[in-house]
C-alpha cells in the first residue's frame, strides 16, 4: 500500500506541475470549471455529465501527454531536427483535435438547456 500511495503522489504532482507550467493547462483547466459550473445550473441527465467529464478528462490528459512528449523530445533532442519536430507538432495536434471536438461537444450538450434557461 506504501508504494501505491507513493505512485499516487507522483501523478498528483504531475498534475500539479502541468498546471503550474502549462498555458495551454491553465486554460483547459479555467475551461472545464466554467463548463462544470454552467451544467450545474442546467437539468443535465446522469449520460450528458459523463460525456462532458469524459470529454474534459481527454483534453487535460492529452494535455498532459502533449507535455511529457515535448519534455522528452527536448531532453533527447536539444537541438532542432525535424524528428523532435514532427514528434512534438503531431502531439500538439492531437490536443487540438480533442479541444475542438470538446467545444463540439459541450455546444451539443449545453447549448440547447442553456438557451432555454436563458429565454425563460
Amino acid at each position: 500500500m506504501p508504494k501505491f500511495i507513493r505512485s499516487l503522489g507522483y501523478a498528483c504532482s504531475g498534475i500539479v506541475l502541468a498546471v503550474r507550467s502549462q498555458r495551454h493547462m491553465k486554460i483547459h483547466t479555467i475551461a472545464a470549471v466554467i463548463v462544470c459550473a454552467i451544467g450545474a445550473m442546467l437539468p443535465l441527465t446522469r449520460l450528458e455529465w459523463a460525456v462532458l467529464l469524459l470529454t474534459i478528462a481527454v483534453v487535460i490528459s492529452l494535455e498532459m501527454i502533449n507535455t511529457a512528449i515535448e519534455h522528452t523530445v527536448d531532453l533527447a533532442s536539444p537541438d532542432i531536427h525535424p524528428l523532435a519536430k514532427a514528434a512534438k507538432d503531431v502531439a500538439a495536434g492531437a490536443v487540438l483535435v480533442a479541444a475542438f471536438m470538446a467545444i463540439i461537444i459541450g455546444l451539443l450538450i449545453l447549448g440547447p438547456p442553456l438557451w432555454h434557461f436563458i429565454m425563460d
